[in-house]
């Protein structure tokens, strides 16, 4: 939930491109560069990153096992922090094994966190306020308080109250725009209410804050009037507010034209505001009004129907991935162009998997406009090749492809029959059983520009991990990490690749587990 890029405005200047020496340059050479000041910033965190991968690869490098701890509530992990007890209790990864950076006092029922997520600013902006730099924490509570905390610290740095009207449970960010939403629960229809005929039309509210620094945009109301009876849900994603409907439809609006539109009064927080009768935005009890209100519907932007209200946009040029409503197309993702949706050749992509968990797919995150599609035994990098206005559909086409290591021959059941006949009985067994080497997740590194690809084998009767490390240009395997907790797929697992840091949370039962790995020099 941490934006990982920013949108910068920059002004052009004519520079001489700096020489750049062929051939790979060693970590003692750009060390030493670096201390006589040679590069500029970018250039310096790229050098400092080729040399963590370089480091990171060497055979007398490896993760080791530094740290566990265990949790009766979920443990979070972001951008080298690990949140354990509801966020009360903050560690850091930065040391050779995480160390805590802050405890916060106890809360009460009414004051604990619904749900949080971490800011860090833009390098490249100025801001009015010194703690506005500082990475911070937003964190809902349960009585309707928005707090921003600082992340080194703990500290409150701002609160916010939002409505005493509404109940607020979920935040979520819109990276590309510099905002983040808090959203409401839904109001439901109550069994009294429908046997009265009193129709609920009001389904939830929608506070938008601009981060860098901490301002409010405003309130808005989805109303089944305005967008239809049968909403479920609404999120707010790359500028653009798409709402999903009970039938599987799926509608994007642009927000920025239903801010334009709609907009009656522009609201600042700890400023008066006339639709408070005067009051103080964001204060108890007024909290922020609604100063939003659409009275019609705004234009479709887009609309598409599919399986389980779930739409991908991206790539270059734009496209969107979908399985389409009919149980044929089950287990299969279409590949359109967001154009005018012209499938794209080979557009269909369908793993033909015999599995529990079904295959998942999603446009990488390295922003290349490349696709991954992630089943049990195969791993497909997939590019998009087209180009705009030229009236001919988009290619879909391999980039690379990684498989597991399996034994090709059909597993059989030998039994022997009360006269002493032996059968065979030959049965298909799952493409990602436990028992045999199979594909869980992917991650990406994008600082060392790596795919952490998680693989399971349970071949020896106790489910065992690695993890393997990728190019994430070519697909080639690198290295390989063993994980050395027993990995239980029937629990609920995550992992993330940070640098030097490797961070596996699991389940068991009703209880959490953090296990963390540091990059340390291999053992003899």
């Amino acid at each position: 939930m941490l934006p990982d890029s920013q949108l910068v405005e920059t002004k052009c200047h004519l520079l001489m491109a700096p020489y750049r020496r062929k051939g790979a340059v060693n970590a003692t050479e750009l060390l030493n560069r670096r201390s006589r000041g040679i590069s500029d910033a970018g250039t310096l965190i790229r050098h400092n990153m080729k040399v963590l991968r370089g480091i990171l690869l060497q055979d007398n490098r490896d993760f080791i096992k530094a740290w566990s701890k265990t949790s009766k509530s979920t443990i979070m992990y972001e951008s080298g922090k690990i949140y354990f007890e509801n966020y009360q209790n903050c560690y850091s990864c930065v040391h050779s094994e995480p160390q805590l950076l802050y405890k916060l006092p106890k809360r009460s029922k009414l004051e604990k966190f619904e749900d949080a997520l971490l800011c860090q600013s833009p390098l490249d902006n100025t801001l009015t306020s010194p703690s506005d730099h500082k990475p911070s924490l937003l964190a809902l509570t349960a009585n309707n308080w928005l707090y921003r905390l600082s992340a080194e610290t703990g500290e409150e740095l701002q609160r916010v109250y939002l409505s005493s009207n509404h109940k607020f449970r979920y935040l979520g960010w819109d990276v590309s725009q510099e905002m983040f939403y808090v959203k409401s629960v839904q109001n439901k229809d109550t069994l009294l209410a429908r046997q009265a005929g009193i129709t609920q039309n009001t389904v939830m509210h929608l506070a938008i804050f601009h981060v860098f620094p901490l301002q409010v945009v405003g309130m808005l109301e989805i109303n089944k009037k305005v967008f239809g009876n049968s909403v479920t849900d609404v999120v707010l994603s790359q500028g653009v507010l798409v709402v999903s409907y009970s039938n599987k439809s799926v509608k994007l609006y642009s927000f920025k034209h239903i801010v334009q539109r709609y907009l009656t009064e522009k609201l600042t927080l700890g400023k008066q505001s006339s639709l408070l009768g005067g009051k103080t935005v964001g204060d108890v009890p007024f909290g922020i009004p609604v100063n939003i209100q659409i009275t019609d519907c705004p234009p479709v932007l887009f609309e598409v129907s599919c399986t389980d209200n779930s739409v991908q946009i991206g790539g270059y040029p734009w496209h969107y991935i979908y399985t389409p409503l009919h149980k044929n197309h089950k287990g299969t993702h279409h590949i359109c162009s967001l154009k005018d949706s012209t499938m794209a050749t080979n557009g269909i992509q369908n793993m033909n998997c015999y599995s529990l968990e079904s295959d998942g797919i999603f446009f990488h995150p390295d922003d290349s406009g490349r696709i991954i599609h992630v089943g049990p035994a195969t791993i497909n990098v997939l590019k998009i090749c087209g180009e705009l206005n030229n009236g001919l559909p988009s290619k879909v086409l391999e980039d690379f492809s990684m498989t597991t290591h399996r034994n090709s021959n059909p597993t059989s059941q030998v039994t022997v029959t009360s006269s002493g006949r032996t059968v065979k009985k030959r049965f298909r067994q799952l493409d990602d059983d436990p028992d045999q080497e199979t594909f869980r997740m992917v991650e990406y590194e994008d600082e060392l520009d790596l795919l952490a690809v998680v693989v399971t084998n349970g071949e020896e009767g106790e489910g065992r991990a690695h993890i393997r490390l990728h190019d994430n240009q070519s697909g080639q395997l690198l290295r390989t990490v063993d994980l050395v907790e027993p990995w239980d797929e029937t629990y609920r697992h995550e992992l993330f690749f940070d640098k030097d840091t490797i961070v596996h949370i699991e389940q068991k039962n009703s209880n959490f587990c953090c296990h963390v790995y540091k990059l340390k020099a291999a053992s003899k």
